[in-house]
């Protein structure tokens, strides 16, 4: 019998790969690349028997953070499955060794400092220049919309539609939501030189950009080029702008705009379910590890008694 040339053709085939490749996102597709090579590079092989995953964990639990060597495992486990082969991470070898890592050095994750609204004011007080209106717009955007750095980078002039009360931005795609639903972000007006919105237009004025890529690379000249941002930029904007204000880079990450409106909105009272209508946080579990941390010093136990 004559096989089916539509399901059998190396084009059909290549589509079935493109639609797997779709199930990760880029950024994890990248990151699992760059895992699989120090792998490699650290003398690891595909196929790998699970001594080898489990001698690779030993020899970089010290150097090592416990997400980054779990986040390796999976991806090992991703190149035996591509593969065709079984995954050595699930033997008891490997998961045994990564649960005694873990008993041993901690679990806890590198927390980034949040940058609070009292700092971002003073960081965005007087940016020179045309990359400086860039760099305010960014900065209080990405803390008012509570994003992510890759959903910043991602922001096309046609997700931003002013209102009277303010912008609604429209996120396509974000971490928790890779099947791309989306959904839209309200940026309201707010009062003084910082407001967020006015802030966003000044920088489309005078930038001007009417279409493509919101936030965008300047050159030498202080030029706006045609090319977007990209996530890695976000965390070493924001680092070189807090150093430019005083505080330590160091502490500082893309993720701190983020962290910042959560810690921030929850030092003023504001409700979590109100925070989380803005961050798009499934739950209050996540918020918690902010939301404590903030408030430590808020209402503290020794202050009511001393």
């Amino acid at each position: 019998m004559r096989k089916n040339s539509v399901l059998s053709s190396h084009g059909t085939r290549k589509k079935v790969r493109a639609y797997l490749v779709a199930t990760q996102a880029k950024n994890t597709q990248l990151a699992y690349q760059s895992d699989i090579a120090h792998f490699l590079k650290s003398g690891g092989r595909i196929p790998a028997t699970p001594h080898c995953v489990a001698s690779y964990l030993a020899v970089h639990a010290n150097t090592l953070s416990l997400a980054t060597l779990s986040r390796r495992m999976v991806a090992i486990g991703h190149a035996h499955k591509d593969k065709g082969f079984a995954s050595p991470t699930r033997s008891a070898l490997v998961t045994d060794t990564l649960r005694g890592i873990r008993r041993i050095n901690g679990s806890r994750q590198r927390q980034v400092m949040p940058l609070l609204k009292t700092d971002l004011v003073k960081i965005t007080r007087k940016l020179p220049g045309l990359i400086g209106l860039r760099d305010k717009a960014l900065l209080l955007i990405g803390f008012a919309g509570a994003f992510r750095r890759s959903e910043l980078v991602a922001l096309q002039v046609e997700d931003v539609r002013f209102v009277a009360e303010g912008a609604l931005i429209r996120i396509r795609r974000s971490k928790t939501d890779q099947n791309g639903i989306g959904r839209n972000v309200a940026i309201p007006y707010t009062n003084g030189r910082h407001c967020p919105v006015q802030a966003l237009k000044l920088w489309l004025q005078k930038s001007g950009i009417r279409t493509g890529a919101l936030f965008r690379r300047m050159n030498r000249f202080d030029q706006v080029t045609d090319y977007g941002l990209c996530a890695a930029s976000v965390a070493l904007i924001i680092k070189q702008r807090v150093a430019e204000a005083g505080l330590n880079p160091k502490q500082y990450s893309g993720h701190s705009l983020r962290a910042g409106l959560v810690t921030s909105a929850a030092k003023a009272g504001v409700s979590s379910w109100k925070i989380r209508q803005q961050t798009a946080h499934k739950s209050d579990v996540m918020l918690q590890r902010y939301i404590r941390d903030g408030q430590l010093l808020h209402n503290n136990a020794v202050s009511k008694i001393w």
